[in-house]
This record gives C-alpha cells, structure tokens and sequence, in this order.
C-alpha cells in the first residue's frame, strides 16, 4: 500500500498545488475555467484519441469489463437512491447530489492508470469511459432536468471525450493513419494533458458548504468511495478481470466523483455549492482510500 500510495503521491501534489495556487497566489477563477476548457476539450481527447490508436485490446476481456462497470455503476445509483429516500434532502438537493454517487474524475482515472499500466490501461480506460460517460452523463442530466430544459443526446454528442474516443476506434478499424507532424502534435497535447488536468481538479475545490447537510455529504463520499470499489472488486473477481482491463476496471470505480458534476449542477440550476462540498471530500477522502484499494484489489 505504501509504494503505491507513494506512486499516486505525484499526482495528489499536483491537485494541492491547484488548490495553493487559486487559494494564495492570485490566479482568477477566469484563468481556471479557460484552462479547464483547454484540457477538457484539446488535451484529454488528444491523450484518449492516441491511446486507443496505437493499443490493442481483445475483445472478450473488453465486453466483461465493460459488464463490470456497467454493474457497479448502477449499484452506485441504487445506493445513492437509497440514502436520499432516508435522508429526505429536498428536489434540488437530491437532483444535484445523486450524480456524485456514481459519476467519476476522469482527470486522476487517466494519471492512475498511466502509472500502473501506461498506454495499453488507458486505451482499456479510454473505452469504458466512452461507455459509460454517456449512461452518467445521460442520468445526471436527467435528475436536473426538471430544473433546466438541456438535451439529454446533445450533451452526450457533444462530449469532447466521448468523440476522441469513438474516432480512435474508427481510425483504428478503418487503419486510418494521421501524418506525423499531426501525431507529434497529438503527443504534445497529450503530454501536457494529465498535470494540466490535475491542477485544474485542486483549483476546483471548496469548502465553504461542508458544514450544511453534512449527513448527505459524507454518505454520498462513502458510497463512491468504499461501495462503488467494494462493488467493483466482486464484479472483477465474478468476470475473472486480468491485466490491464482489471486496473482499467477497479481504478475508474475508486475515483473521486467527477468535478463536472458541480459545472453541471450550476448550469441547470442545481444546488452548486453542496455539488462542490462532495466533490472537495471526495478528494481528500480519496487520497486515502484510493492507494487501500489498488493495493488489495489489483
């Protein structure tokens, strides 16, 4: 646990170093939101577009670990579900805070899966987040619809990630090469993707509502990250997951929820502040409990 946790620590000082920079070094919350554009709609689909062009991935491996995670996606969900049904937040709390229970940062998936099994894990990553980033997309947007009027299928055609990954693919089977000058470029962005993204992950943390609903805050971090894993494991233990697929499989559900679920939440006139609140302790929480499970589950 402890080389592991010390293999992550790079990745963790980059997120405090985002935080420490918008907190006390005078960067604006201007030069944040162009820089998570930058990554979100340039870099990480050039990391993602690259991965998947240049691994190999088989296809019955593929298909149970996508099972997997389309399993422990919902169990994610249904306990979500549950603790609101106990807890009774009201309308605006609920749609904004059930997506936390199962959506996931792709920013630290990608720099986790690169330490532990470089390029192959993140085409195996890359194609269960194409998977399933429209299925979380698609819910999360759901449960705030009833507070904005947003198509469900454009945000899903949308979406940056989901576009670099279906184009790998289909440049992959059709055995379609781009030059070199544009792959070098590729390579450049892709790079510059994972620090870019994690700094953008520390500046986009709060702590000013972790003090309201604080029941709510701590059972949607407990469900992410010690349900969701628990899940995971089971699942990647039943479909006998093995190599990369299994890392790509167990790392995407240990990971904090995803910091765009607060962009969301604010855009679709959502409960942004307590949004923010479990992103900020899924952080912090998941500095511990990410280095536990990789440990006991890979």
């Amino acid at each position: 646990m402890l080389s592991i946790a010390w293999a992550l620590l790079p990745d963790f000082v980059l997120i405090l170093l985002g935080l420490s920079l918008r907190r006390w070094f005078g960067y604006p919350a201007e030069f944040w939101g162009h820089l998570e554009r930058l990554v979100y709609y340039v870099m990480f689909p050039a990391l993602l577009f690259r991965s998947v062009v240049k691994s190999e991935l088989e296809f019955t491996p593929a298909l149970d670990m996508i099972a997997a995670g389309v399993g422990f996606t919902a169990g994610g969900l249904a306990c979500g579900l549950l603790l609101c049904w106990w807890l009774r937040p009201s309308s605006q709390a609920f749609a904004s805070t059930i997506q936390t229970a199962f959506r996931f940062n792709t920013y630290i998936g990608i720099a986790v899966v690169d330490r532990l099994a470089g390029g192959p894990g993140i085409a195996a990553l890359a194609l269960l987040v194409g998977v399933l980033v429209p299925a979380v997309n698609a819910l999360a947007v759901w449960f705030l619809a009833r507070h904005g009027g947003h198509s469900v299928w454009r945000e899903i055609l949308r979406n940056p990630l989901i576009i670099a990954t279906v184009s790998g693919f289909i440049c992959k089977l059709l055995g379609v090469t781009a030059p070199d000058t544009a792959m070098h470029l590729i390579d450049l962005f892709a790079v510059a993707a994972t620090p870019l993204g994690l700094l953008a992950v520390g500046a986009g943390l709060r702590s000013e509502g972790l003090r309201q609903n604080l029941a709510l805050i701590n059972g949607m971090t407990a469900i992410k990250l010690i349900v969701v894993p628990a899940l995971a494991w089971g699942l990647a233990e039943w479909f006998d997951l093995s190599g990369m697929y299994r890392t790509a499989a167990i790392v995407l559900a240990t990971l904090p929820t995803a910091s765009s679920a607060y962009i969301l939440a604010v855009r679709m006139g959502g409960d942004g502040k307590l949004v923010a609140s479990i992103i900020t302790m899924n952080i912090f929480v998941g500095m511990l409990t990410l280095p536990f499970w990789l440990t006991f589950t890979l």
